[in-house]
């Protein structure tokens, strides 16, 4: 299934569009559709990488404190 989209462009991306499907012998349609296919799977790596950041924040205290308690834990064996 495709859809129809209309979208305005800036000259100078279009002009440089242009130039690259020439030098790669494609047309316009695929070209762009594999750009906005890139982009979308760029996104969304760097949406999940934001989402483990912030996710690792978060629990960054309370690992420190596991590790700590592990710590004393080993510690208490070789006592």
């Amino acid at each position: 299934m495709a859809v129809n989209l209309s979208l305005k462009l800036k000259d100078e991306v279009f002009k440089e569009t242009e130039k690259t499907i020439e030098k790669l012998d494609t047309s316009r349609n695929a070209y762009i559709n594999d750009a906005v296919d890139f982009y979308n799977h760029l996104m969304r790596r760097k949406l999940l990488k934001d989402q483990m950041v912030r996710e690792s924040a978060a629990v960054y205290h309370t690992s420190l404190d596991v590790l700590k308690e592990f710590e004393k834990l080993e510690d208490d064996i070789h006592e």
